[in-house]
């Protein structure tokens, strides 16, 4: 633990929908809810204006439509949101070098390794600084936390939210963490939380009175004396600065079970496309190409195939996820299908499997095509051939004679567009023919900057500087919020 709370947590407010409401002016002030749009879609974000009427993150999508019928339901655009995100980690790489990212959203900081003093004052100027950095920056708001450990800061960002900051006093945390519910530890979930129930254990102070050995009886020697440890206020993890990835993948929910084993392999093929696309987007390879299915009762399971060496190649991950696919009985239904890449590298191994690949697909083509059975053969778009399109709510398009502007919502044919930029008015609603020539998908306006200049901000704010915190620090008042 440490004597002064140089730990910083941020975690950015109501993210995705707050990204939303930035970039879509007639959204502002009012309910947004991102996140799966169809039956079986689960809330990613919802704003403020929707938790309102008790709508939560992960919360099935069906269920939030009940409680807020009126709200915008919108898909993620995950290209804005790391746009966005990259501009919030570069103010916080400028305040230290031990930034551990833990989303696109949320992040420790070591505000000692970047030279801020071990004091109070100084952090807490660190803290503010940031929050109006970010607000300059990408128009958004962040709580920050302030703490000695990361467990506490983390705790701490939770109450500041939204848009505030709240310190945690070295010393104090016992007196803080007390009469917090047990779930507020790290660790510890639904299963934990029964155990410590049947013994009588609901409270932080509880859990620290119970001591250390009926801890390690009721839950096992590593898990009871980490929590032991945890309901001291004692948290000695530091700060990591590279969180390096353990895999890559992509997975999709369908609104309707898939039985048709045609369709479901072509789903995997697609999917193995996106997630080679991923990892190519990271400079990563792997070796360990990983199948997932989840049926139509909830069941799943998982198929893995190990290669020889790490690869990257689209080819290669395709045809070992149909492999593993062979292993998979899916007669029943499958509502979710998932492919990912484990064992990352930063390089690529020459792969036999390519080669053979190449060859075989060479030499079919000599022998007149001889190769898949016709019936999955026929699943891929012919050659030349436009899918058709989908808009869905919250998607980017661009007209020949409007502009730029975003889908409201699609059906019958037809789709509904809100035509306004970030740096706008409330725009004008229109209606058009789902394959209106004139429109098409369009790429996200960038909050970082304006009308002239959409891509980035004409100047950026300093970035707090452990200087800049030692001299706004002189003369503060010293107070936990």
């Amino acid at each position: 633990m440490r004597r002064a709370p140089t730990i910083l947590h941020l975690d950015m407010d109501a993210f995705y929908a707050a990204a939303e409401q930035a970039a879509k002016p007639s959204l502002r002030g009012k309910p947004v809810i991102v996140g799966g749009i169809g039956p079986r879609g689960v809330v990613a974000t919802a704003s403020y204006e929707a938790r309102v009427f008790g709508v939560r993150s992960a919360m099935p999508t069906a269920q939030a439509r009940r409680l807020c019928p009126n709200a915008a339901y919108l898909s993620p655009r995950f290209t804005l949101y790391r746009q966005v995100s990259d501009a919030v980690m570069e103010l916080l790489r400028a305040l230290s070098p031990l930034v551990e990212p833990l989303s696109l959203d949320e992040a420790f900081v070591d505000l000692e390794a970047g030279g801020v003093a071990p004091e109070t004052a100084a952090a807490r100027a660190v803290g503010e600084r940031l929050r109006r950095d970010i607000r300059a920056v990408t128009g958004l708001t962040g709580s920050v936390g302030l703490a000695g450990a990361k467990m506490l800061a983390k705790i701490a960002s939770e109450a500041a939210k939204p848009d505030g900051l709240v310190v945690i006093e070295p010393g104090t945390e016992r007196e803080l963490l007390g009469p917090m519910p047990v779930r507020t530890l790290p660790g510890v979930g639904p299963a934990t939380a029964e155990a410590l129930r049947r013994a009588g254990i609901h409270t932080v102070a509880e859990t620290a009175e119970a001591g250390e050995a009926e801890l390690v009886r009721l839950l096992g020697k590593a898990h009871g004396t980490g929590l032991y440890a945890m309901a001291l206020g004692r948290d000695e993890r530091p700060v990591v600065a590279e969180r390096d990835a353990k895999s890559v993948s992509v997975e999709d929910t369908f609104e309707v079970d898939l039985t048709d084993r045609t369709r479901v392999r072509a789903e995997v093929l697609r999917l193995a496309d996106r997630c080679v696309a991923r990892l190519r987007g990271a400079g990563r390879s792997g070796r360990t190409v990983v199948l997932k299915v989840r049926n139509y009762d909830f069941s799943t399971l998982t198929r893995s195939e190990t290669l020889r060496g790490p690869t990257d190649d689209p080819a290669v991950v395709r045809e070992a996820a149909a492999r593993l696919l062979e292993t998979v009985d899916t007669t029943g239904g499958v509502r979710l299908l998932g492919v990912g890449v484990s064992g990352l590298a930063d390089f690529t191994q020459e792969d036999l499997f390519a080669q053979l690949a190449t060859e075989r697909e060479a030499g079919e083509r000599a022998a007149g095509g001889v190769g898949e059975p016709a019936g999955e053969a026929a699943a891929e778009p012919e050659a030349g051939e436009v899918p058709p399109r989908r808009w869905h709510p919250g998607l980017d398009v661009v007209h020949e004679e409007f502009g730029a502007g975003w889908v409201q919502g699609s059906g019958l044919g037809r789709v509904t567009v809100r035509f306004e930029t970030p740096w706008s008015a409330p725009g004008r609603v229109r209606t058009f023919a789902v394959d209106d020539p004139a429109l098409r998908p369009g790429e996200p306006l960038s909050l970082l900057g304006g009308p002239d200049q959409p891509s980035a901000p004409a100047t950026r704010p300093k970035p707090a500087s452990p200087a800049d915190a030692a001299e706004s620090a002189a003369g503060e008042e010293i107070s936990r919020r």
